[in-house]
């Protein structure tokens, strides 16, 4: 796994980005696909829009895919990196090329000449987490890729280095998005964008926070979509902005109009470590297949889960970016969906036809 194809560290790398840390030069560059220049964290440009910038961990790579230097911030040119940032970069290196190798502080200090409190230290000073962390980030990045391949659940799991399912369990617990305690008070604090489009579906409501989408879903009236939204984030800054948004609902409508590609964007949603590991799995479901519930329950590990795993999908909020219209009921019925059977039939309508 490349950090490029990672999206763990893009929060890390947006705030950095944002402050202007120049700690981080050297360590990552972004890019801005509106202008077609990347640049280094400390470039005092004017700051882009978030659905306008990707990351890379190495020039290089902005390179190939397109990007010039910026003439600000100079990138291509010889940079003094943070003192530390190539032992970050080395310790990272190594968690992504042997994620089932022992990990430890212990491990990992004696494997690159270090004292395991100077490596705890320095990573989390410069990155903002430790490196334990991180493991597990990289693992369950792993096990998603996996799931997307169409490996099992057990395959996934064991290529990624876990040594259980509640490994699994533990470690993806402590990555769910917008925090629960956030969540349940109505997102208190935090400016959520939003846009209403028409799709081939109906209006389609986008909604996100400056980590990712967190909000996907079909509705019949723009008042109708905004008073739900209003009622799930009551305590949130609402902004309608389409053009912020213009990026993520373009892949939507895309998808929607015949695109086979599965839209790909950066999630910030609240959930359990159940309702995350069906939810993976449902992104692995090929277009033009469905799945039973009871299908998905077994796939997971959890056999006895079907109801679960009903209840998992009915209480996705991102509509199309977790396809959960791709599962089904045991005798082919269409089953639930929470945002109307006549769309769930059309989706998958769409979806089985020839392209």
């Amino acid at each position: 796994m490349t950090a490029e194809e990672s999206t763990f560290w893009e929060t890390s790398f947006w705030e950095a980005m944002m402050g202007r840390d120049s700690r981080m030069d050297g360590f990552f560059f972004y890019a801005v696909v509106s202008t077609g220049v990347y640049c280094r964290p400390s470039c005092p440009s004017r700051r882009p829009r978030r659905a306008n910038v990707v990351f890379f961990r190495e020039r290089d790579a902005a390179e190939r895919a397109g990007f010039r230097p910026c003439l600000r911030c100079k990138p291509d040119a010889p940079m003094g990196a943070h003192p530390h940032a190539e032992l970050v970069s080395r310790v990272c290196r190594y968690i992504e090329s042997n994620p089932d190798a022992p990990l430890t502080l212990g491990a990992l200090g004696r494997r690159l000449g270090v004292s395991p409190f100077h490596l705890q230290r320095t990573f989390k000073s410069l990155t903002g987490i430790t490196p334990r962390a991180y493991v597990d980030a990289c693992r369950l990045e792993i096990m998603k890729s996996g799931l997307r391949r169409g490996d099992s659940v057990t395959r996934a799991m064991v290529d990624a280095g876990y040594s259980s399912s509640s490994r699994l369990y533990e470690s993806s617990a402590s990555q769910l998005g917008m925090a629960p305690r956030q969540y349940r008070n109505g997102a208190s604090g935090v400016v959520i964008r939003y846009a209403v489009v028409e799709s081939a579906l109906g209006k389609l409501l986008v909604a996100g926070t400056e980590k990712g989408v967190c909000a996907i879903r079909f509705g019949e009236t723009r008042a109708a979509l905004e008073k739900t939204l209003r009622g799930e984030f009551a305590q949130a800054r609402l902004e309608y902005d389409p053009p912020a948004l213009e990026a993520w609902t373009k892949r939507l409508r895309d998808h929607l109009a015949g695109n086979p590609a599965q839209p790909d964007l950066p999630l910030d949603i609240q959930a359990t470590a159940f309702q995350r590991l069906v939810w993976e799995h449902l992104r692995s479901i090929p277009r033009g297949e469905t799945e039973s519930y009871s299908e998905v329950a077994r796939l997971v590990g959890r056999p006895k889960a079907a109801r679960a795993v009903a209840r998992a999908c009915a209480s996705n909020p991102v509509a199309l970016a977790i396809p959960c219209h791709r599962v089904v009921r045991e005798d082919g019925g269409p089953g639930g969906y929470r945002w109307g059977l006549t769309r769930k039939q059309r989706l998958i309508e769409m979806e089985t036809q020839p392209q």
